[in-house]
Order: C-alpha cells, then structure tokens, then sequence
C-alpha cells in the first residue's frame, strides 16, 4: 500500500516506485508461536531474542515460563554496545522481549525494572534507550504514573548512573556532544509515542531521528561494535485500528530510518543490517469488490489519525457531536467535504457504544472504516494474522539471510553472525523473577 502512494502522489505517471527495503528482500519469515498459527508480538519478538519458540504472551521465556538469554543480553556480555529504540513504550512487547523476562506481556511494571538491570558483570544490561512509556517508570503516587506499586523507576535508573531525558531539546543535544553520555535512556511519551501523521515534530523526536542519534552515540560506545534494535511499533497499532492513513504514514517513516541505517552500512561494511516483522496485521487488502482499483489520495487529505479523532471526539462529545462531526472532523481531518448520512451514522453509533475501550475502539475502526471504503481498502481482522513476512538485509554477510525460515531460526542466525551464546546468560538468569504480584492482565490487546 505504502509503495503505491508514494507512486501515486509522487510522480504523475503509473511507472514503478521502490522503497529502500525492495532492494533489500532476501526471503520470508513464517512466524507461527509454540501455542497457535497467528503469533502475538511477546512470542514473536522472543524468536528474534532468544532464537525460540514460545506461547503468546511470553517475554523472553520458553513454554514452561524459565528465563531464556537474549541475544542483547550475550552481545552486552561479549562486549557489545546496546540500544532499543521504538515509538511505542519502551517496556511494550517487542523490546522487552530483548532485555526482560516475565511469563505476561502485561507485567509491564516489572518489565520496567528488568530494562534498568545489570548484567553479571555489573554493567547496565542496555546502553541506550528511547522511545515512550515514562508511567511505568514513575511511582503510583505520581500523578502521571501508570504503575501498581509505589517503586520509582526513574530515580533508580538515575541513581545506578543512567543519563535520562524527557524533552525533545535534550534529545537535540545528544547531536552536539563529544562526550559518552551512556548509559542513557530517554522517554518522550506518556505512554506510545505518536503516530507519524500526528507527531509533533517540537516534543517527540522521529523514528528516524531517533535511530541516528542511536547509530552515532553506540558507534562511538564500543571498539567491539554494538547490537541495535529498531521498531517501528506504530505501524502495527494502525493495523490494528484498521486506520490506513497512519499505516501508510508510519510506514514511510520506517523506509526513512531504514534508509539511514543503509547509509550507515554502507559506510560501516563490517556492519549487517535485517529487516522483519514479528507478523502481520489486519489483513490488509487493495482493492474492494467488484472495482480493480484503489485510491491513494484519499489517504493523502488525511490530516490525522483515527486514535486523535475519536480522542478529539470524546473530549467534544458535551457538544452537539453530530455537528462536530459534520464542521470539523470530516472536513478537517479527514478531508471528506462530501460525507454521506450514512458515514455520518457510523460514527455516531460508534459513540453510544458501553465501555470505555469498546467504545474508544468502535470509534477508531469507524473513523477508519470510512477511509478505508473511500480509498477501497479492506481489512480481514482487527487483530494479527498467520500470514508470512518479508525479510530483508543489507551488508555483512547478507548472503547468510535468505530463503524462507522459521522467526526462531532467524534469531539464531542472527546470534551466529555476532558469535554470541545465550546459555551463559540463561545460567544466570535462573533466580530471575518473572512474576509481577499486582497487574492487570488483558486478555484482548488492541495493539499486540
């Protein structure tokens, strides 16, 4: 999808548009878990880590809940810098199943003390990290904390000698310093970062930005080199939504980091970059039934998510909803000057919805649904599906990724080309408490 928008509102013609990652596709990856076909995002990036198959749900531990080294964790051990980087909280599925070990995902409270750890040599296990999540790391008693106890993960960071930062301005500076800052972690959100579409280029950095500074700060970190994993988290929670705008937004930020990576490489040839996803999500269709034909610039008048819209709505909803619906939301942030009764309808219905999350997400798939019809996309789920993934590298032994492979099988690879074992850090992580006493375990994740 994202390709041919770039095509489509790019050039005026019908000839071929590439992304940086078309040049890079060596094979597919299927990514089924221990317990079912479709995967959830905490087994599927524990493939990646630890190079095995577990149930969904787990972060980075096998089916009978043991702790399981990571490949993060072996390359730190090895003399290796290390760096997390994502748009959503930085203790959310993916990358904690690098630098954690809990039997559920939503165990973020503990997730968030094992991120700050120390590794048997009394080195922080993570040397960089960014992305959002800053209310699991602040005391139930602050206001603006999201924890179930009253631990202060942010003042025991600072106090084991991790550099932190919150503003956008902080970030800035890390470009301007000669000075090893790490370890550091910086946390721009809340909770996820923003959507690409919404972001706010003077508070919350970019993916892309964000992966530079990474590059430049772990390059000058380690003579051994350093391991890095990027996620580009948001366009998943699009799928999800069945939002296509923000997908295709997001996307074309991955493509914009990816390509800073490439330039990385290229410059760096001792260097191998890979390129996957843990699955996929909502069934993504072009096309709808009986036309052979999609409309790109639909997504294009697009000026915000559906997340914000509903957010917008809820905060408006004392008004008369139906006129802000008619004079703001499809005119403004949809770019629909034409809505029908029935659209109109959707929405409304949406709002009347019981329960907050049903409500919020009724709303959102709505707001998505309209966008979707007009630019003839469809969905199949809101959820993930079995479907496999493409797989991508560039660099140092790229020859060594290709075919079609199990995702467990791609994280022992990936081992091997950094000639790293977990089996001494599993060793020592056999004392390691992946139970969190108080938590609230979801049994549907809108954005898994």
């Amino acid at each position: 999808m994202a390709r041919s928008f770039m095509q489509d509102i790019g050039t005026e013609s019908h000839e071929p548009w590439s992304s940086i990652l078309d040049s890079m596709l060596t094979g597919s990856v299927r990514t089924q878990s221990s317990n079912s076909l479709v995967t959830d995002s905490a087994a599927g990036a524990t493939a990646f880590s630890c190079g095995l198959k577990t149930h969904n749900g787990a972060i980075a531990v096998d089916t009978n809940g043991t702790p399981c080294g990571t490949i993060l964790e072996a390359a730190k051990n090895a003399g290796y810098a290390t760096g997390l980087v994502t748009t959503s909280r930085i203790t959310h599925a993916t990358p904690a199943s690098f630098a954690a070990h809990v039997v559920d995902r939503d165990m973020e409270d503990l997730i968030a003390m094992h991120m700050i750890s120390k590794n048997a040599t009394r080195h922080t296990k993570v040397d960089l990290m960014f992305g959002g999540g800053m209310c699991r790391f602040l005391p139930q008693s602050n206001d603006n904390s999201c924890r179930n106890d009253d631990v202060d993960v942010w003042q025991a960071a600072k106090d084991s000698g991790v550099a932190t930062l919150t503003r956008r301005s902080e970030f800035d500076l890390l470009s301007q310093t000669n000075q090893s800052v790490l370890p550091l972690i910086g946390l721009f959100a809340h909770s996820h970062m923003a959507y690409t579409i919404d972001r706010d280029s003077t508070s919350q950095p970019s993916l892309s930005e964000m992966t530079q500074t990474a590059l430049n700060l772990l390059d000058d970190t380690s003579d051994k080199g350093f391991f890095l994993m990027v996620e580009g988290a948001r366009i998943d929670m699009a799928g999800h939504d069945n939002d296509p705008a923000a997908h295709v937004h997001d996307i074309i930020e991955y493509w914009r980091t990816v390509q800073k990576v490439h330039q990385f490489v290229h410059s760096n040839p001792d260097t191998l970059v890979v390129s996957t996803s843990d699955h996929e999500t909502g069934g993504l269709a072009l096309g709808i039934d009986p036309e052979y034909t999609w409309h790109p610039r639909v997504l294009n008048q697009v000026t915000k998510s559906a997340e914000q819209v509903c957010s917008y709505l809820f905060r408006t909803q004392k008004q008369d909803v139906t006129e802000v619906i008619e004079d703001h939301v499809f005119p403004k942030y949809l770019g629909i000057d034409n809505h029908t009764q029935a659209e109109l309808d959707v929405v409304v219905d949406a709002l009347q919805v019981k329960g907050g999350d049903g409500r919020h997400k009724a709303c959102k798939h709505a707001i998505g649904g309209i966008v979707s019809k007009r630019a003839r996309v469809g969905w199949s789920t809101g959820g993930h599906t079995g479907a496999d993934v493409g797989l991508y590298a560039y660099g140092n032994q790229m020859h060594k990724i290709k075919g079609n492979m199990e995702n467990s099988h791609l994280g022992t690879l990936l081992m091997q080309y950094l000639d790293v074992s977990p089996s001494q850090v599993t060793k020592a992580l056999a004392n390691t408490a992946t139970r969190q006493l108080a938590f609230f375990h979801s049994p549907h994740h809108d954005h898994d």
